[in-house]
């Protein structure tokens, strides 16, 4: 299975306190979102990279153009509303790949296996969790949390829906994960200096 994936990058995001647009912020020498689009590239389940922009991020969208890849320009009316837009305005009608732009060590091989993990459920979307405390073990503290099973969790960016049923509310296949790939999200300058810090360190070791 190859299917599309969708990059979220039209806000600057609102803890960033920073005029920077947040995909543009730079993360060991490049933009987050430069970071993002190589690692769709490098997976092999991906079929076609698009990046969804919104008109405050133009920086964000040259930058996407100059990676080669699709930009789509929605209303900025929320984060649902605009994967919904980008949905509909592209004619996705298969399963597509939702990650966000702030996810600096996201890697091709990551978004392979959650794909392998979509093709054995039988529902019709995937999203992957983490768990609370594994914000904790890597210094990060959980934006929003999320009762699953008793468990506390927060979203981690990163899901796939089936485009055919972009306005209806699809059950999901919910797969807690306490990777860094997942787990590091920018919202901050404070976290991307955190992230570069857990690369110091374990190249170290």
């Amino acid at each position: 299975m190859q299917i599309p994936v969708m990059i979220m990058a039209g806000g600057k995001g609102t803890r960033f306190s920073c005029e920077l647009e947040k995909p543009m912020a730079l993360f060991m020498g490049k933009p987050l979102i430069r970071r993002v689009i190589d690692a769709t590239k490098q997976a092999k389940k991906i079929s076609k990279v698009y990046v969804v922009v919104t008109s405050i991020s133009p920086k964000t969208a040259e930058e996407a153009q100059k990676a080669g890849v699709t930009v789509i320009e929605t209303d900025g009316n929320g984060y649902h509303e605009d994967v919904q837009q980008a949905v509909q305005k592209l004619n996705l009608v298969s399963p597509v790949l939702i990650i966000s732009s702030d996810l600096p060590l996201i890697s091709g091989e990551f978004l392979d296996e959650i794909i392998s993990k979509y093709e054995q459920t039988s529902k019709p979307a995937l999203t992957i969790m983490i768990p609370e405390e594994a914000f904790r073990k890597f210094g990060l503290k959980a934006v929003s949390l999320y009762e699953h099973e008793g468990k506390l969790y927060a979203v981690s960016g990163i899901n796939i829906i089936d485009g055919k049923r972009i306005l209806e509310e699809q059950d999901q296949e919910v797969i807690p994960s306490s990777r860094p790939e997942a787990v590091f999200t920018v919202n901050s300058l404070n976290d991307l200096e955190t992230v570069k810090q857990y690369i110091i360190k374990t190249k170290g070791n």
